[in-house]
């Protein structure tokens, strides 16, 4: 087929369009402005038109656009005036994960983590909704059937990941916006999701998923994973366990929430690997890009964390004060990117907490991700804190100015840096911005 993805930056999005032309079908695609994303999949020879414009419309046979992307897109006019069939990503799944065995990990964290875990240790495509270091890509194609798959449940397209088998880490709420802030609505969704799969693997100690009465391999964390100790080999952390009988484990990260995606993903495998393999081959997972990323190992260490949300947030500064004891660092400096409003606000109190045990916490302005601007007051919200507020951070060498405007607040320059947000703060901290 010939297909044609609109908003093709999106790593969700690229995801699928790398997988399909993996597949053989002739792809390309739009955004609305060149980024790090476009520029690779126009290395892959997808052919890409940016920004958007009617002309990227010519003979294709369906378009797939992104959840954001609007009726009125002239792209997708252009589709429909050419009798083109257009799907939003979430209809078109079907399509594209028909015929595969899917093994389909959903939860508001760890789902990335879980996924890219699975695919070190289980044969077959992977679709990610984040950067592998271990293949250095989001995707994987092979020729199994098999999918490790992140599905997503911030629009419901979890709902059509079509799942052999359903892990879950999690299932608190969020993205409630879409789900009206209608729990039962909410809840229903990874009821519906988890009771499609054949085989369901899910952490039993989660407050909704211990409610559930279905057949599935329960993990419960407390009693099932003992000994978790962190360790560091060749420098990069490590998370050692003991789970259940299986013997003891190695994962790269550290934190129990480490430990607890790697046991799923264990618990996972095992029903078609062996222990041994499996344990092997967890060793082959060495992180995914923006979790806990380590970019800088020089005077001062620098980690970027695509944490956006409280509990991620604060599992993550749990693992670098281990790090940071293990490295005989005592000052850890937290550079946050608030992302959405909405999110910030629903959250607030959760966001004043989640940073304690910081020597300092730097703000930057929220990336809104496309919503209107509401008033926050960051500096009376987090006073306990004393915050700097900044307008972002860029790299010198191998140090960080504090930015406002174009003067430098601060040189990061000591101790242990770790940056979080989903927005391009990333790019700030890797000086790609």
């Amino acid at each position: 087929m010939k297909i044609h993805f609109i908003g093709i930056g999106g790593i969700g999005i690229s995801g699928l369009a790398k997988f399909m032309l993996a597949q053989g079908h002739e792809v390309t695609g739009s955004d609305i402005s060149e980024t790090v994303i476009t520029k690779k999949l126009q290395e892959m020879g997808m052919k890409l038109t940016i920004p958007h414009d009617a002309s990227a419309i010519t003979d294709q046979d369906l378009v797939i656009h992104s959840a954001i992307i609007r009726p009125d897109n002239v792209e997708v006019v252009a589709a429909s005036q050419k009798d083109i069939k257009v799907l939003a990503r979430r209809e078109a799944l079907p399509l594209i994960l028909e015929n595969k065995k899917v093994y389909a990990v959903c939860g508001a964290h760890g789902k990335s983590t879980t996924t890219a875990i699975l695919s070190s240790v289980l044969e077959g495509s992977a679709v990610i909704g984040a950067e592998s270091k271990e293949f250095g890509d989001n995707v994987r194609h092979s020729e199994s059937d098999v999918l490790l798959f992140e599905a997503d449940e911030s629009d419901g397209s979890f709902l059509n990941s079509n799942p052999y088998c359903a892990i879950v880490p999690n299932a608190e709420p969020e993205h409630m916006e879409y789900y009206d802030y209608n729990f039962d609505r909410f809840y229903d969704a990874y009821k519906t999701f988890i009771n499609t799969a054949s085989l369901r693997v899910i952490n039993a100690e989660d407050p909704f998923l211990s409610t559930l009465d279905c057949e599935a391999i329960r993990l419960y964390p407390s009693k099932d994973i003992k000994s978790i100790e962190y360790v560091l080999i060749n420098d990069e952390p490590h998370t050692r366990f003991e789970l259940l009988d299986m013997g003891v484990f190695e994962v790269w990260g550290f934190g129990e929430h480490i430990a607890i995606d790697a046991a799923l993903a264990v618990l996972a495998a095992v029903e078609s690997e062996d222990v041994e393999t499996v344990r092997s081959k967890l060793l082959n997972f060495k992180g995914i890009k923006k979790r806990f990323d380590i970019i800088n190992k020089q005077d001062s260490i620098l980690i970027d964390d695509y944490g956006h949300h409280p509990t991620e947030i604060k599992a993550t500064l749990e693992s670098v004060k281990a790090y940071a004891d293990l490295m005989g660092i005592d000052k850890i400096t937290a550079i946050w990117q608030p992302h959405k409003y909405s999110r910030t606000i629903d959250n607030l109190d959760a966001f004043i907490n989640c940073f304690e045990g910081t020597s300092e916490l730097i703000i930057l302005p929220v990336w809104a991700a496309g919503e209107k601007v509401r008033e926050i007051n960051f500096e009376k919200d987090f006073e306990r804190y004393s915050p700097m507020m900044a307008d972002g951070v860029k790299r010198s060498n191998n140090d960080l100015d504090v930015m406002k405007g174009d003067r430098i607040l601060k040189s990061l320059d000591k101790g242990l840096i770790v940056g979080f947000g989903a927005g391009d703060i990333t790019y700030q901290l890797r000086g790609t911005a």
